[in-house]
């Protein structure tokens, strides 16, 4: 973007100039870890999709460039808790980056879950990026669950 107003200095020792790029990065760091505040939530919170079964439930996390390692997951009541860190893979200066959109750092997501599994029972695993979480519910829960037949109003 060209400036109307004369600058004293060229473009790349413009102290003004460095200072507006570095507090644009930083309002689009944070705009995208939160979602409230019209981001994606990519960095801080892994995206997740849960799914039921009569038998559990199937928790899938996208982790992708994390190692098997680097994850903990973990049950505690009705918590279910799944936390780690992605690691950059080589230190970049910022004279020598053009673009940078992936992110870094340690993420935690913690659930809720309607039911209390057995923490022997639960299982995880590693697959292309996607972390699977299988839950299965107790056999007091299966017996609980009933088809509730939907009617019309007369």
């Amino acid at each position: 973007m060209k400036s109307l107003l004369p600058s004293l200095w060229d473009e790349k020792s413009d102290p003004f100039a460095n200072l507006g790029q570095d507090l644009n990065r930083v309002f689009a760091d944070f705009s995208k870890r939160f979602p409230a505040f019209g981001g994606s939530g990519e960095g801080t919170f892994p995206a997740l999709d849960v799914n039921e079964t009569d038998r559990g439930l199937e928790i899938s996390v996208e982790v992708p460039g994390v190692s098997e390692k680097d994850i903990d997951v973990s049950v505690v009541g009705r918590m279910l808790t799944v936390k780690g860190e992605k690691r950059a893979s080589k230190e970049v200066s910022e004279e020598n980056r053009h673009v940078s959109e992936r992110s870094y750092g340690a993420f935690r997501r913690t659930l809720t879950l309607p039911f209390e599994p057995d923490p022997a029972k639960v299982e995880a695993h590693m697959d292309n990026g996607v972390l699977t979480i299988s839950l299965p519910k107790p056999p007091e829960e299966v017996r609980k669950t009933a088809k509730i037949e939907v009617k019309r109003k007369a």
